[in-house]
């Protein structure tokens, strides 16, 4: 509330505002139109996904992100859309209805904060404690 109140003081416009609708900002996140689609059924595919958001527009990549272990879907992924106005599309109609038996929520993806690159550190047992005793 306190940046907000220091923008509209300072002149500026509330463009960079956090209580603009995400649709006009996702240009300035640097997502241009990446949409998370969560509560997915375990049966859903890539282009049973890309089916589904079609008929909002151009979808130019669907992903359901999969465990490494056991091959089986997380439960959610992603779709990415050409233009923002497709993207807003989907969100507002298909946020809360059903795909494949499960009600799937839809939003806009948010950057990934924190990433780790490459592969984690295998550390290996922990080491025994030796008594001065």
């Amino acid at each position: 509330m306190a940046a907000l109140l220091r923008n509209l003081r300072s002149g500026n416009s509330l463009s960079n505002c956090s209580l603009v609708p995400p649709h006009l900002l996702t240009s300035c996140r640097g997502i241009v139109s990446k949409l998370f689609v969560g509560g997915l059924s375990f049966y859903t595919t890539d282009k049973i996904l890309a089916e589904a958001f079609s008929r909002f527009g151009q979808v130019v990549e669907a992903k359901v992100v999969m465990d490494r272990v056991s091959d089986r879907s997380k439960g959610f992924g992603f779709v990415t859309f050409a233009s923002d106005d497709e993207a807003y599309r989907a969100v507002t109609e298909l946020n809360g209805k059903t795909l494949n038996g499960r009600t799937v929520f839809v939003d806009y993806a948010k950057p990934r904060v924190g990433q780790k690159l490459g592969m984690p550190i295998a550390r290996g047992p922990p080491e025994r404690k030796v008594d001065d005793n």
